[in-house]
Order: structure tokens, then sequence, then C-alpha cells
């Protein structure tokens, strides 16, 4: 007891008595300092006393799949900053290969009596996986917000940079720069954000009066190593330009490129999503579609925060426009090689 005493009293700042009189309900505690010691009690791992097992946690889950695209950490600081501006406190998971998955994760969550979740990628976007862990959220009517396109439904709050925009700009702007061997390096097949920019390609391309035979299309995980496989397909089928679902990919179709024996942007010309950190240090620095995560974390949190706030759910999607940050990696198309007779 004594311990548990002073990790919480030094995790907030405060003596042990203040610790005590939160513990055992005395009064003469500001309602600020006995929530910051609840939370800290919550955040070191220790149990509550019983009779404070039935109020929420000032905790919020943030689920992500990985850290190494830096998009990831970027929204999460985003987001842990606007959960600290309300008093909240996020509890980072991480998806590693072979470790907690993300039902257990849930579990983890609603042991620690979490006041929400945000999932910001995850099964929720893939339609070949189990969902039976939402459910369970759904159930128990635990706040939960999704980032970016969900299965069908799922029906939580959703906050999604619009897909189709971002293919719509970015095969646009290889066209006016001449490129009609176009090649689209997209997410695994059963991944919603990629079908919607599938989909968008399709009928851009027909808009466009570019054909996009299936050997242009590619799938591929979000890596850098994969989207170099991935795109050393597409410059096989003699692809001139590359829109990439991630900047990851982007930068592995840079290297396929190179790898080849061509040149970026004067043989093949590649674009990024994201925008994530460092995309304008790159050589060369990488054309790529930003998504307004500042923008989009400030709706996550309002979601949030309206839904603990209402016992109403919210199962809207709201869509936030990307745009294209043109750098050097884009470039007119190549002159077709002179045929020889």
């Amino acid at each position: 007891m004594s311990r548990r005493l002073a990790d919480v009293a030094r995790k907030v700042g405060v003596s042990e008595a203040t610790v005590s009189r939160v513990l055992n309900g005395k009064p003469g505690v500001s309602a600020s300092t006995r929530d910051a010691v609840l939370t800290a009690l919550d955040v070191l791992g220790y149990e509550r006393p019983t009779k404070l097992r039935g109020e929420r946690a000032r905790l919020v889950g943030l689920v992500m799949p990985e850290l190494q695209n830096p998009i990831f950490p970027a929204l999460a600081e985003v987001i842990g900053g606007g959960l600290a501006q309300n008093g909240f406190t996020p509890v980072l998971c991480i998806q590693t290969a072979g470790g907690i998955s993300e039902s257990d994760y849930v579990e983890l969550l609603l042991h620690q009596q979490v006041s929400g979740v945000i999932f910001a990628g995850g099964a929720y976007a893939q339609a070949d996986v189990n969902h039976d862990h939402y459910e369970r959220l759904r159930e128990l009517g635990l706040p939960t917000v999704l980032v970016n396109a969900p299965i069908d439904g799922l029906d939580f709050a959703t906050v999604s940079c619009d897909d189709a925009m971002s293919m719509e700009q970015s095969l646009g702007h290889l066209a006016q720069l001449g490129h009609e061997r176009i090649g689209i390096l997209l997410g695994p097949s059963d991944h919603m954000p990629s079908r919607r920019k599938h989909a968008a390609a399709i009928a851009m391309a027909a808009r466009l009066g570019l054909e996009l035979p299936d050997e242009r299309v590619v799938h591929s995980f979000y890596s850098l190593e994969s989207g170099q496989t991935a795109a050393s397909k597409l410059l096989a089928a003699g692809v001139t330009g590359i829109v990439c679902a991630s900047d990851p990919m982007a930068l592995g179709a840079v290297r396929a490129a190179r790898r080849a024996g061509l040149r970026v942007p004067e043989d093949v010309s590649v674009i990024g999503f994201d925008d994530s950190a460092l995309m304008n240090c790159t050589e060369p620095p990488l054309t790529t579609v930003r998504q307004p995560i500042e923008s989009m974390g400030k709706m996550i949190i309002e979601l949030l925060m309206r839904q603990m706030s209402s016992e109403r759910a919210i199962g809207d999607e709201v869509f936030f426009a990307p745009e294209l940050v043109v750098r050097a990696s884009t470039a007119p198309a190549p002159a077709p090689a002179p045929s020889v007779e």
C-alpha cells in the first residue's frame, strides 16, 4: 500500500497524504487533483478501491497498427495533445506481428475502465478479418472513433481523408504532365481505403481517357520494402508514373526505379500519400498527397467528447479534403523511344 501511495504521489506531484484522502474518499481534495490521482492509478496499473471502480478512468485507448510510418506518430501527437487539453490521458496500444491482438487490446482497455477508444488503422478497415470486438464496444456503448474508411455496418463515428479526391488529384497531376502509362500501388485488397482509391482511380482514368489494365494495379503492404517489390512489377509493365497509397511505399518505388537503372523523375514519376515527416528532405523531395492531420485530429477529439457528454451514439463519417503537394519526384513524361525501322 505504501509503495502504491508513493508511486501515485510521485506521478501526480502531490503528497502521499493527498493520495490517501482520494483513495479513502475523504474531503479536502480538489476535483482536478482527485481526477489526476485516479488517472495516475490507472496509468500505473494499480487497481482502484472497490468503491471507485464503477467510475470511468480518464483514460482513452489509442490503438495504432504501427509507428514505423511517420504519419502515425504525428497523428498520435495531435490526438494526445487534444486529449490532454480535455483532461484525458492516452493509452497507446501498438500492434506488432506476433504480439497482442487488437481484440486483446480492447479487453485490456476495458479492464482499465477507459472512457473511450480511438482506432487509427486496424481491423475495422479490413473486410476479411474478425470484427467481434467492435460489436462488444458497441454493446457497451463505449465512445469510439475510427480514423479512415471502415467496412460497412460498423456505424461508429469516423474521420476520413477523402480517398477518392486524393486519387483524382494524383492522376490528374500525372495526366497534366503527359503521362499515359500510370501504375497504382495500393494496400491489401481487403483494405477499405485502398478499395476506395482503386474505384476512384478507375473512374478518373476513364474521365481522362487513360487505360488502367489490371497489370498496372498492384496491392502491397504499407512498407518501404513491400512497396519496392510491388513497384518493380509496375516498372516491368512499362509505367512512367506511379501513384502510391503511402509515403513509405513511394520511397520503395523510388528505390525500385533506381535499382532498375531508371531516374526519378526523369524516367519515372512517383507520388506518395500522407505527406509524413521529412518527405521534403528525401532525394528527390517527394510529391505527395497531404492528409490534414491537425484538422482531422481536432474532429476526432470533438466526436469523442460529444459521445462522452451524450448517451446517443454517433455513426457519421466526416470527410476532410486532401492537398496535393508538388515537389521534385514528378516531372513531364519521358519522350517515347524512337521506333527502329
